[in-house]
């Protein structure tokens, strides 16, 4: 994404218009592969050597946004790495002891301090050459991390991948979000409300009139703390929600060093486009992780990860599997929830426990919890975990709540 400074936005009234770019514009076109050819041919180079190359194109003024903005999302498909035969930060912790040794034998006898000595010294001491050691001494710092791999895209993709950009990095700074999705097919709802559960967002879906739906979000800042990990998962969620053909989005903004209230809206009418591939259903590893344990340690019941959205007082849920006793047939819905403060676990339970009564169970990570509230009131649907859910407990639970 971009940084804070390179977000180019006009302001109409209480409205923030992102000042996207022409897809088929012949000069930002241009641009785009002069910067791509840079990339083509950094792998191998260090950093430095990327940004001096870039230094001329690139520029650091405000004239050159969208120059600084296209650089940025080219060197985030970069793999980086170190390049050093032995952790640079050991060379180091050499090279300083020797140093200090020679400036403390250099104060007694007035000798000027020769670097190349300790470093030769340093060198023995590591079992390395005077070379390695040089090359080694700072490796880890950013300008000499060395391009390991980049991952080529065209220059029309990079020009759409600016413009989503552009507008994830402005739902950075909501404190609301509402969006409406209209005339989707069955499988695509799913995967929309399936991806606001992977990116662990808190979100309220309704059903609407005219065959659409209607999720409201909460903005990073209107969260008590995590607010930086989750205004990220927010944004990412974006792409997804891209891959709809009709939508409308409001988002409720904080803009500018005094945070003034702006209002950022987007349709599918603005041609934006998903960078991402649609591999459909998305699943968090920890959920994922969560069922292979219990396909391979839990008989006693059946673990099925494709349940039906459920609808509830005009709320849908959506759980994350349905578990089966094996002799009863008695079904529970299990729902791995993401990030979560304690009014709405509360809210959350109450609804369930009115709707399902004992037919759900509430996985709690404390890992995700966004307030420091005290305490949450719940019954015994609910399994908490510091780390990983065990899933022979969460059976468990199942089986005391089927009185089996």
């Amino acid at each position: 994404m971009l940084t804070g400074k390179m977000v180019r936005v006009r302001h109409a009234r209480n409205k923030l218009v992102p000042m996207y770019l022409p897809v088929g514009d012949r000069q930002w076109l241009g641009l785009a592969e002069q910067l791509l050819f840079a990339f083509r041919d950094a792998e191998g180079h260090t950093r430095g050597e990327l940004d001096e190359q870039l230094g001329d194109l690139v520029g650091d003024g405000p004239a050159q946004l969208v120059h600084q903005g296209l650089a940025k999302l080219l060197e985030d498909r970069c793999e980086f790495e170190v390049a050093a035969d032995v952790p640079p930060e050991q060379v180091r912790e050499a090279v300083f002891r020797v140093s200090a040794r020679h400036h403390l034998a250099g104060g007694q006898t007035q000798e000027p301090f020769d670097r190349d000595a300790a470093l030769r010294e340093a060198a023995e001491e590591l079992q390395l050459t005077r070379e390695q050691v040089d090359l080694a001494l700072f490796a880890d710092l950013k300008g000499e991390q060395r391009v390991l791999k980049f991952e080529p895209l065209t220059p029309e993709q990079l020009i759409l991948r600016y413009n989503t950009a552009l507008a994830q990095s402005i739902l950075l700074r909501c404190t609301a979000m509402e969006i409406r999705v209209w005339n989707e097919s069955a499988s695509r709802f799913r995967q929309l409300f399936r991806a606001v559960k992977f990116h662990r967002l808190i979100c309220t879906i309704r059903p609407a009139e005219g065959s659409s739906y209607k999720l409201v979000l909460d903005g990073p800042l209107s969260l008590f703390s995590s607010t930086q990990k989750y205004g990220v998962q927010l944004a990412m969620f974006l792409p997804t929600l891209l891959h709809c053909k009709t939508f409308e989005l409001r988002a409720e903004v904080r803009w500018g060093a005094e945070k003034k209230e702006k209002t950022f809206t987007l349709t599918g009418a603005d041609g934006l486009r998903s960078h991402l591939a649609d591999f459909g259903v998305y699943t968090p590893p920890e959920v994922k992780a969560f069922a292979v344990n219990f396909r391979n340690n839990v008989v006693q019941w059946t673990l099925s990860d494709d349940p039906a959205p459920q609808l509830i007082d005009s709320t849908i849920w959506v759980p994350d599997f349905t578990m089966t006793h094996a002799t009863t047939g008695e079904e529970i819905f299990v729902e791995v929830l993401g990030f979560w403060r304690k009014l709405d676990i509360e809210a959350h339970y109450k609804r369930l426990k009115k709707a399902f009564p004992g037919r759900f169970i509430l996985v709690v990570s404390e890992a995700y919890r966004t307030d420091d509230d005290g305490e949450f009131a719940a019954g015994s649907e609910v399994y908490r975990f510091k780390k990983t859910p065990i899933a022979d407990e969460v059976a468990k639970l199942g089986t005391r709540l089927i009185g089996q």
